[in-house]
């Protein structure tokens, strides 16, 4: 009977810019966990406000008496104390603001931070094979930077600016004649009018200085962790005018940029300046015919300066709030990224103890135009061993990626102990898993750091036990300093020999039912690999394996070898009966037996 095989069409990525009023309303949460010090540094930022719009009205009644005719000194005296202490008022409000608010900023961004890089690492392997590292640490960089930004320059300061504007129109409108206010609304309005126009049209211009900041990075990154590579194929200058032809974009766009701010600055002073003009004018009108006081126009003079700042600050807490809103909209999208694969809503855990595996005949495809498995069908006993073999490209660690659960089958089952792995939860399965890969890649720590990453709780004992296991201990004795040396980028001060016993005491340590060996012995020499393969087979006794590899000289003892070509199972069975059936098997083995022979000859 012909199977059919469904696929599944990839996960677009997501696209979605999220509005600015609901990326707001997404940290409000975050801060209202803390709203005990919010809601008292928002009475500190109010009383300050308030504070400093009083001092030109005290400083008003200070003139005004110096000027009067008969003027009782207790009275200036008193009038300045208050002054005084206004100004001291301001000064200790705003601080006792900022200290209060400094933890509801910084756990903010923590807290978001440490959701985002979560869920990156919930996200399946497909994302992260299409992503570049290096932006993404940059899109992540930027947006928690800019969510401290936002989040102070919109609680405490977009509000007091108001507030204090507020004030300095009710003043006016108050004590003096209409045309106060009239002038003051007008240059609000049409301040904050141009400021918003101009401010939505360079933001295009942050978002494209953005894209090519993290495309300079992603490629900076690449080169130095390919540095090896680049220096094999003296390619330095090559690498060097794909960098420059980067930052040659980058350096447009922020010239760009530039050009928009300084033009959006000059138009903010301009209004400014005829608003302060035509005020004071008319300020000076009222003196000259006598209807205001000297301490009048002093007491104008001080609430331009008061408007004027916060006018000034409004453009400025726009403009940087547009801009982090453009930086945290990559985070956030990182944030909302689909989680291709998931816990089911009733996943169970795994039950500790022996495991049986079985592939039960399993279709899939990472893309749907090209398919990679077809009815893959084969069982691993607990305790037992099942070897997969062929040539590059037949689907054999994709077996394992699927096993690990990195993607789920389009088509029938991966089952643990009869269960399919689709209905327990990944960190069950993943903690009951062990692997040894070709290519051991080591954090840039110390080598106890990079075997005890097997079981981040074991003690130091343990390292050192499996290390014992794995032979590597002898080595580690040997070096300077020991279990403290540090391995470098990627582990590369170690041998491929060395990195691959890390690799083994780490999977000893974590203490695995279900061991993989995914072409653990590929890239080493003949010595080396006899050496590996020995420890290999050793610490599989017990434990449920599947073995991946190419050389088949490592296979010969495993209980059951399957021979993948192109994505399906062509041969089953022993090294023995393999070889007995002269089929594909036996012409690999040959094939390899005569490379051996020619290679010892030499």
């Amino acid at each position: 009977m012909r199977r059919s095989y469904s696929t599944r069409a990839l996960p677009a990525p997501a696209t979605g810019k999220p509005r600015d009023w609901e990326t707001i309303r997404s940290l409000i949460p975050y801060i209202w966990a803390y709203r005990g010090r919010v809601l008292f540094a928002l009475a500190c930022l109010i009383a300050a406000k308030m504070a400093n719009v009083g001092v030109p009205l005290v400083f008003k009644g200070v003139v005004d008496a110096f000027t009067a005719e008969k003027a009782v000194l207790v009275v200036p005296l008193a009038l300045l104390a208050a002054y005084g202490l206004l100004r001291f008022s301001m000064s200790l409000f705003t601080e006792l603001r900022e200290l209060l608010f400094a933890r509801v900023t910084q756990q903010a961004v923590r807290n978001i931070a440490l959701q985002v890089f979560r869920h990156l690492h919930a996200l399946s392997l497909r994302f992260h094979l299409e992503r570049q590292t290096g932006g993404l640490t940059r899109d992540i960089e930027r947006g928690t930077r800019s969510i401290g930004t936002l989040i102070s320059y919109t609680i405490y300061s977009i509000l007091p600016t108001f507030v204090e504007v507020g004030l300095v129109i009710g003043i006016l409108a108050t004590r003096y004649e209409a045309s106060f206010a009239w002038i003051t609304v007008g240059a609000l309005v049409v301040y904050i009018t141009f400021t918003v126009l101009v401010t939505n049209w360079r933001t295009h211009l942050r978002r494209e200085a953005n894209e090519i900041d993290s495309a300079a990075n992603s490629r900076a990154i690449d080169s130095l962790l390919n540095y090896e590579t680049v220096k094999y194929f003296n390619n330095e200058d090559y690498e060097a005018l794909r960098y420059d032809q980067q930052m040659e974009k980058w350096a447009a766009a922020q010239v760009k940029s530039q050009l928009s701010l300084s033009l959006l600055n000059i138009g903010q002073a301009g209004i400014i300046a005829v608003t302060v003009t035509l005020i004071m004018w008319r300020a000076a009108t009222g003196v000259a015919n006598g209807s205001m006081t000297v301490g009048d126009i002093v007491l104008v003079n001080g609430l331009l300066i008061q408007l004027y700042i916060p006018l000034n600050w409004l453009g400025v807490l726009y403009r940087e709030i547009r801009q982090a809103l453009t930086d945290i909209e990559r985070m956030f999208a990182l944030k909302a990224e689909h989680r291709e694969i998931a816990d089911a809503p009733d996943a169970a855990p795994l039950t500790p103890g022996p495991c049986a595996v079985r592939f039960e005949h399993v279709g899939f495809a990472y893309e749907t135009k090209r398919q990679i498995l077809f009815d893959v069908d084969f069982a691993i006993p607990a305790g037992g061993t099942v070897a997969v073999v062929g040539h590059s490209g037949s689907g054999k660690s994709t077996l394992s990626r699927l096993l690990f659960r990195f993607y789920d089958v389009q088509y029938g089952a991966v089952k643990v102990n009869g269960t399919d792995i689709r209905r327990m939860t990944q960190a069950s399965l993943r903690a009951a898993i062990g692997i040894v890969p070709q290519d051991t890649v080591l954090f840039n720590d110390t080598i106890l750091y990079n075997i005890q990453y097997g079981r981040p709780e074991a003690s130091r004992e343990d390292v050192i036990a499996a290390a014992k296991a794995a032979h590597i201990h002898a080595f580690v004795e040997s070096l300077p300093d020991k279990y403290n040396t540090r391995v470098g980028e990627r582990g590369l001060k170690l041998s491929g020999g060395e990195k691959q016993r890390v690799a083994i005491a780490r999977a000893l340590l974590k203490n695995p039912p279900i061991l993989i060996f995914d072409e653990a012995t590929s890239a080493l020499d003949s010595k080396a690999e006899k050496a590996i393969q020995a420890e290999l087979e050793r610490i599989a006794v017990g434990r449920t394996t599947l073995v991946i590899a190419h050389r088949l000289s490592t296979v010969m003892n495993a209980d059951e070898i399957l021979v993948l070509d192109q994505g399906h199972i062509v041969e089953r069975g022993t090294h023995r009966m393999l070889l007995e059936q002269g089929g594909a098997y036996a012409q690999m083995w040959a094939l390899q037996q005569q490379e051996e022979a020619e290679q010892e000859a030499v």
